[in-house]
């Protein structure tokens, strides 16, 4: 099972990154291997991302066709403080609505405000979940 090692200064990035930041580069490959990033709202939860997608994007079927994807956090604009996980991602069938999950609506609350929509209207746009599950991340 993959960990993340909470003693090292890059471990305690890495988890401040997963609590704080709003948005991950979430890339997948297209069918003839090029790469498919897309900025994601997440929330992490044991030891995976959940993400929200709208039904019929590229996103969902280049998951489908190989599950094998990267995240990547913004970095500074000098190029510090990196962090790019790899994992695999699975769409999921039975998980509950968005709107159904207080961590990622309280998380996202002001972001779907500002969209001009409630988080019931949100999550039956973004109605698809999916899990990522990471196994190895790197940076600095």
């Amino acid at each position: 099972m993959f960990t993340i090692d909470q003693s090292s200064g890059f471990g305690q990035r890495t988890l401040r990154h997963l609590a704080e930041d709003s948005v991950v580069w979430l890339t997948t490959s297209r069918t003839g291997g090029a790469p498919q990033p897309s900025p994601v709202w997440f929330l992490w939860q044991d030891g995976s991302l959940l993400v929200y997608s709208q039904p019929d994007t590229p996103k969902l079927r280049n998951i489908a066709a190989n599950p094998r994807v990267s995240l990547n956090f913004n970095c500074t604009s000098q190029g510090g403080d990196v962090v790019v996980m790899t994992g695999t991602a699975e769409i999921l069938g039975d998980a509950p609505p968005a709107s159904q999950v207080a961590d990622y609506i309280a998380k996202y609350e002001r972001g779907i405000d500002q969209l001009g929509s409630t988080p019931e209207r949100f999550a039956s746009m973004y109605s698809v979940a999916v899990r990522v599950t990471p196994t190895s991340v790197r940076g600095h």
